[in-house]
């Protein structure tokens, strides 16, 4: 994240109202690009629907199967994202980019391998048509392929171009889904390969991107897993935050508002709807937390460790840490103080929208919507929190936090389910409560022993954390060798 960091300390350098908003744009792309096109894809879906006077159980099956997709590609790449990432990382540092992209192949080989097994049998049994099982499985790998790109893509500068893969990806959905509607294609099927295509053009543009960047090389492509026998508390982590941050929406399907769309599609349209643009409200944070934290913080935080490894006087050093932590506090403090008030100003204008908007809002969903615009809220301020002690490199403190995180969300969801329905989000909420408290409480206590936890945790010598993941890439590559 450094990386994007300096570079949009440039583009901020420029003075003038476009170039902030140009620079503003590019960061919500790259930190959120494809998990916006899938909310703005959703979002437009709905509407297509309703202009073409879709019926009312296409509709809703056509939503389960992507929102399905979505969130079955998120799972499965939510263990291996921060791994890579940090991976990514250390072969920069190491001035060794040939290792990157074989990496990247790895990785994507194994995520797929794992997620077809599993999304392939649920969708046999799903009870959908085969031309929708083959676009929803088409569509899920497309994900895999993209979700994990963009972990690599943080390297690349090339913001105009990952600019320009977003909104390739947009026009195209759009245009062939009017198309395809237009000549009266039965609505699913058109729809879903409108879908499936502009993913398409996100993924080909993106590896062209990472091919165009990183050279090629024939280096292990499953190296990378010996990163997760060192740091499996990360993996965790990434996998407990996508537990958390989705989890109440699979147990609303089997509330009392859930339905049964169709086979194995189960959907809660009273509660995913407002759900889904509750969610857009976390953007400030996320935009913010690269813009204002990465910017401002990371050239402190870097001049501070540089000073234990470039001989620092001890005057100099606490110095250093006096301005890293008054610094920290300082955009934490406005980072949640923007999302605050635009959680503020989302519930407020958000009823007159939901009024103008033809996704069909009554009370009930109003009501949903502001719970989960104030819960989205807190959660983002709570990532953020979060991905800061993962900055310090407390990781065990990040996996306790994801762990509350993951655990508190479910538990109190399903609580929350013994309650009227007018209730439900208030589950979600408590939990982003709790893990922003866990988070901040954490932090506290790490940045006030931060010399400490530098110079006294660090095991005197080299460890040896060859386990089974390790076992496996030797294994896979091996298999690999006598093949080829």
């Amino acid at each position: 994240m450094a990386g994007i960091g300096f570079e949009l300390k440039k583009l901020f350098a420029k003075k003038g109202f476009f170039e902030s908003m140009k620079a503003f744009g590019y960061a919500t792309v790259i930190c959120a690009g494809p998990m916006l096109l899938g909310v703005l894809l959703l979002l437009g879906i709905m509407f297509l629907c309703s202009v073409t006077n879709t019926p009312l159980q296409s509709r809703e099956l056509l939503i389960c199967m992507i929102t399905y997709t979505l969130l079955a590609s998120i799972t499965v790449t939510s263990f291996f994202s921060m791994v890579v990432t940090r991976y990514t990382a250390d072969m920069l540092y190491e001035e060794n980019k040939q290792a990157v992209l074989p990496s990247f192949w790895g990785s994507t080989v194994i995520m797929m391998a794992i997620g077809s097994i599993l999304y392939g049998i649920f969708l046999i049994f799903s009870g959908a048509s085969p031309l929708q099982q083959l676009l929803c499985f088409i569509f899920f790998n497309e994900l895999i392929i993209v979700w994990n790109a963009m972990s690599y893509l943080t390297a690349i500068k090339d913001y105009k171009g990952i600019f320009l893969s977003f909104l390739a990806a947009i026009l195209v959905t759009f245009i062939i889904g009017g198309i395809l509607l237009f000549f009266r294609f039965p609505v699913i099927e058109a729809l879903l390969f409108a879908v499936t295509v502009g993913y398409g053009v996100m993924l080909i543009w993106y590896v062209i991107l990472l091919q165009r960047y990183f050279p090629k090389s024939d280096l292990s492509a499953f190296t990378f897993l010996k990163w997760l026998d060192e740091f499996l508390p990360l993996a965790l982590s990434g996998l407990f935050m996508n537990i958390g941050m989705l989890s109440h929406l699979v147990i609303m399907w089997f509330s009392e508002v859930g339905v049964r769309v169709h086979g194995l599609f189960f959907g809660a349209p009273y509660h995913d709807v407002p759900a889904l643009l509750a969610f857009m409200s976390t953007l400030i944070t996320t935009v913010n937390f690269v813009v204002s934290v990465e910017v401002n913080f990371y050239p402190k935080y870097r001049n501070h460790y540089s000073l234990y490894n470039d001989k620092g006087t001890i005057r100099d050093i606490m110095q250093a840490e006096k301005e890293m932590l008054g610094t920290l506090k300082t955009e934490i403090f406005y980072t949640a103080l923007k999302q605050l008030l635009f959680t503020a100003v989302c519930i407020a204008a958000g009823g007159f929208l939901l009024d103008v908007l033809p996704l069909g809002f009554n009370e009930v969903m109003r009501g949903y919507f502001r719970t989960l615009c104030v819960a989205y809220g807190l959660y983002a301020i709570g990532n953020m929190l979060m991905l800061i002690l993962l900055y310090f490199t407390d990781y065990k403190g990040a996996l306790f936090a994801t762990g509350v995180f993951a655990g508190g969300t479910i538990f109190f969801t399903l609580i929350s389910l013994l309650f009227p329905s007018v209730y439900y989000g208030f589950g979600f909420l408590l939990a982003s409560m709790i893990f922003v408290l866990v988070c901040a409480v954490r932090l506290d206590y790490f940045t006030k022993r931060l010399p400490y936890y530098i110079l006294a945790v660090q095991p005197l010598v080299a460890e040896d954390r060859t386990g089974k993941f390790t076992r496996l890439g030797a294994f896979l590559e091996e298999k690999l060798d006598r093949r080829f």
